[in-house]
């Protein structure tokens, strides 16, 4: 096969994102494409075998370059009936469907409102059904590890991954050392596990019912070449984070408070003193926030992480740093709001807080990353602009990328942009009386940005806080036209920041652009490539950079009969189109805590490249 898509889902604690991590990191290091979708609930722990409840993983992989999780399963294993009803809407006719059929009690099923088994009544007739009692086999399987029939279920994640990696001939090598690592500490259960592996695929060899195994090749040819990993979004922003500290030779400090879905960003860099990190747990965003720009202050390369709901509540701290001119980098992995909303669930919503959730004219540079991979390259030219210009930067993220996972090409150190920045060491001003002195707003020509003094540097005392402070010399001020001339200093230092021009992908000098930005990258890509596969024209192009825009957007947008923009919100990017180059940007909204699907995408494309 070319490529697969398989979903396992059960209960919230059966262990699914584990095993697809497991199945993931083996497919990872067989040398397949592969893009993943973790998909669980906001409750710590939901009832067990209800619907809201279910967690699922859903990992596509590929013998070629492929962008998304995908848009159905080809496969889907359900360890119950909740994991079942929860899921078949999405399985499409003729998938195979594992189930396990010990789950299928009276019980189980009036939980999730069936009055009858679908295994029994003919509802399952359009696919190819697999009924396995994996709790069964399972315990089976351990019985001579002397467990408890309920320490031994715990196991049939492990037995359904054994039966899945000999299904698509996956290594089963790093699992079985994963398993004895991850349980050091307790040797029969790491045996325990690691025979329930073996036993899933044992049963895959020499049942009847599974008499086809399957062979996706590695994608050999869609990679340049280089050293390869399989990486999170989360985790690609944390090696960023580390990476742009040791470029620009500053320590990395973290001010943070844990928010889903940003905390792994947290407990990731909270693994690595050893490269000058520090990270500080919070009691609240605010002092989060807080102290990372106390940091800023001190010299250090400052970030500050959080999701919508925390950005609201560092917005006075991030007003605080732009009146001060301090670099910091604001972190928002964004998910369904409004409030607490849907904290596991993904959107794009928050672009509009990003570049206006504060008093008064606070500008704010803004970026997004556009897939897993791409938060490492995000995080550095996020610290780029905020070290070069002095001001805080809002990096954009959202839970499909934080959770989602591709491969990832480990680059080299001469790769990465030198980002050591001068500290201020003395003087640079003198008075008209002759004295020289440190004025802490004589400000770079080209950058516009001030001076960074680290606190006790001798003779670089300097005034800090909200109040507005005099052009130059940091004196408080409350002239008028000092005020006016600082806040449209803030404004002309952010539209002056040096980004790179917009590229666009039309090859066939199409009438109808596409324009997408952050995790909208994927789908719309892969439908792109559907229509173009199709004879269909269509350009296209993702913006990074949000603001400032780049500056050739407008004549961009000016190019194309129609200008077509996909969101995860009710039109945020279009909005800010429409206002700054007064254009008709067609938006395309969705906003049900979902990616888009490449097949929606494609549809209404289409229409729009066909629209009169």
């Amino acid at each position: 096969m070319d490529r697969v898509i398989i979903r396992f889902a059960g209960d919230s604690g059966d262990g699914m994102q584990l095993t697809g991590d497991r199945f993931t990191s083996e497919t990872a290091s067989f040398g397949n494409d592969l893009s993943t979708l973790p998909n669980f609930p906001a409750e710590i722990r939901a009832p067990a075998g209800t619907l809201p409840g279910v967690s699922s993983f859903q990992l596509h992989f590929a013998d070629h370059d492929i962008l998304t999780p995908g848009d159905a399963p080809d496969v889907l294993v359900a360890m119950n009936p909740a994991a079942l009803k929860a899921n078949l809407a999405d399985v499409p006719r003729g998938a195979e469907v594992i189930v396990n059929t010990d789950e299928f009690t009276e019980r189980a099923l009036t939980k999730v409102g069936w009055a009858a088994s679908p295994l029994e009544d003919g509802s399952l007739e359009a696919y190819a059904v697999h009924p396995v009692p994996l709790t069964t086999l399972t315990v089976e399987a351990l019985k001579d590890f002397g467990l408890t029939r309920k320490e031994a279920e715990r196991s049939k994640n492990m037995f359904a991954l054994g039966l899945l990696s000999w299904m698509y001939h996956r290594p089963t090598e790093g699992t079985e050392a994963f398993l004895r690592r991850k349980f050091g500490k307790k040797p029969h259960i790491a045996e325990a596990n690691v025979a329930a592996f073996r036993a899933g695929w044992n049963f895959g060899e020499t049942t009847e019912d599974f008499a086809v195994s399957y062979e996706v090749a590695p994608a050999a040819k869609a990679f340049p070449s280089g050293t390869y990993r399989n990486i999170s979004g989360n985790l690609a922003l944390s090696y960023g984070l580390i990476a742009a500290s040791r470029q620009a030779d500053l320590p990395l400090y973290l001010g943070s408070y844990p928010i889903t879905p940003a905390s792994d960003i947290l407990h990731e860099l909270s693994r690595h003193k050893n490269f000058g990190v520090r990270t500080f747990q919070a009691e609240d965003e605010i002092a989060g926030s807080g102290a990372a720009l106390g940091a800023a202050f001190g010299g250090a390369l400052a970030v500050t992480t959080t999701s919508g709901p925390g950005v609201a509540l560092k917005s006075e701290t991030i007003g605080l740093a732009v009146s001060l001119e301090l670099p910091l980098l604001v972190v928002d992995i964004q998910r369904g709001g409004p409030s607490t909303g849907l904290p596991t669930k993904t959107e794009q919503a928050d672009l509009l807080q990003a570049m206006y959730g504060r008093n008064g004219e606070a500008p704010v540079p803004v970026i997004a990353a556009r897939t897993p991979a791409d938060c490492f390259d995000a995080a550095i030219e996020a610290a780029r602009i905020a070290l070069t210009y002095r001001t805080p930067v809002f990096l954009l993220s959202d839970g499909y990328l934080a959770n989602g996972s591709e491969p990832w090409r480990i680059p080299a150190l001469d790769e990465l942009p030198d980002l050591r920045v001068e500290f201020a060491t003395g003087p640079n001003h003198t008075l008209d009386d002759g004295t020289e002195t440190f004025w802490p707003y004589k400000r770079d020509p080209l950058t516009l940005a001030r001076p960074w003094a680290v606190p006790g540097t001798p003779g670089l005392e300097h005034r800090i806080g909200g109040i507005e402070k005099h052009n130059g010399s940091g004196n408080i001020s409350y002239d008028p036209a000092n005020h006016d001339l600082m806040v449209r200093t803030r404004q002309a230092k952010i539209d002056h920041i040096t980004v790179p021009d917009l590229a666009v992908d039309d090859p066939h000098h199409a009438r109808t652009l596409v324009l997408g930005w952050g995790s909208t990258y994927g789908p719309v890509t892969a439908a792109v490539r559907r229509l173009r596969a199709a004879g269909d024209p269509v350009a296209q192009a993702h913006l990074r950079h949000l603001n400032p825009f780049p500056a050739n957007l407008g004549e961009v947008l000016g190019r194309y009969d129609r200008v077509i923009v996909p969101e995860m919100n009710l039109g945020q990017l279009a909005a800010l189109l429409r206002a700054k180059y007064l254009i008709d940007a067609v938006s395309y909204n969705q906003v049900d805590g979902t990616p888009f699907k490449i097949e929606q995408l494609a549809t209404v494309l289409k229409e729009a490249v066909h629209a009169r």
